[in-house]
């Protein structure tokens, strides 16, 4: 681990970064040209303090999945995020891992998209980024690993996240996650990845196993959902879905479907805005 190395580099890249770039908006008085050491860590999902220590060469080695998390709020190209890599003292993911790298331009359309919620998800519905908008309604979903990547693991095994769902829109939910699925599975034609995630959840979950056997295909792409949000309350969603030319990765943006959700949105920007604020105060 090369720690001056390391805290120049992160010193740089966080003072390169205009606000704007990610989603931030800053005051006229703003003194600072890049962004902030709390604005880092918020994006980052990790303390003040330790940003801090980073870039002052007294940490400890960070782990690669903050490596991950850095990199996506430093906004770094792929060679940068080797390097940061190397500076740090870990090999960079390999070819495998990388491909779950939200692609670079994917990431910038999420900063210009602003107070609306969006996503880029892989084709198996892992959550690869998310814009601020799209953590303060539905939590950071970017951190999970083994079969909890994907949303279809979690629907299926976790009934927390059908219970974020009014209960007659579960059964359909279920049903399109399913179809999906199964378009996948056979665009990438046999993929140990997808074979394996598969069995996982046939020998996990009855309802899945059972609708896996119908055979049902469909891509997901304009759909309308509704979320128990448990700040807010009941919001409905319109769902645009953008697919990468290999279908590789997607970007998910959704917009109030109403004019009570859009106040209901508005409201969970004030919470939010408060809140980081609060951080930083």
């Amino acid at each position: 681990m090369e720690r001056e190395e390391l805290a120049d580099f992160l010193r740089r890249r966080r003072q390169a970064i205009r606000p704007a770039e990610v989603g931030i908006t800053a005051s006229p008085r703003r003194r600072t040209a890049g962004l902030r050491r709390e604005e880092v860590a918020l994006l980052a999902g990790m303390s003040v303090d330790y940003v801090v220590r980073l870039e002052q060469g007294r940490s400890s080695q960070p782990s690669a999945q903050l490596l991950g998390a850095l990199s996506r709020a430093l906004r770094l190209s792929n060679d940068e995020h080797d390097h940061l890599f190397h500076l740090a003292g870990h090999q960079p993911p390999a070819h495998g891992e990388a491909a779950r790298r939200a692609r670079a331009g994917l990431v910038r359309m999420l900063d210009l998209l602003g107070d609306t919620p969006a996503l880029v998800l892989s084709d198996l519905g892992e959550i690869l980024a998310q814009n601020r908008a799209a953590v303060l309604l539905h939590g950071d979903h970017t951190g999970f690993t083994g079969d909890r990547r994907y949303l279809v693991h979690r629907w299926f095994t976790d009934p927390a996240v059908r219970a974020g769902h009014p209960p007659e829109e579960v059964s359909r939910q279920s049903r399109q996650l399913v179809a999906d699925l199964r378009a996948t599975a056979g665009r990438r034609g046999g993929d140990p990845e997808v074979t394996g995630l598969v069995d996982r959840l046939q020998a996990e979950s009855e309802d899945f196993r059972r609708l896996w056997t119908e055979h049902a295909v469909a891509v997901r792409r304009a759909d309308r959902k509704t979320l128990l949000h448990p700040r807010v309350g009941r919001l409905e969603l319109d769902c645009e879905t953008l697919v990468t030319p290999d279908q590789g990765q997607l970007l998910l943006v959704l917009t109030p479907a109403d004019g009570e959700t859009r106040r209901r949105m508005e409201l969970l920007r004030v919470l939010g805005t408060q809140e980081f604020a609060a951080e930083r105060s």
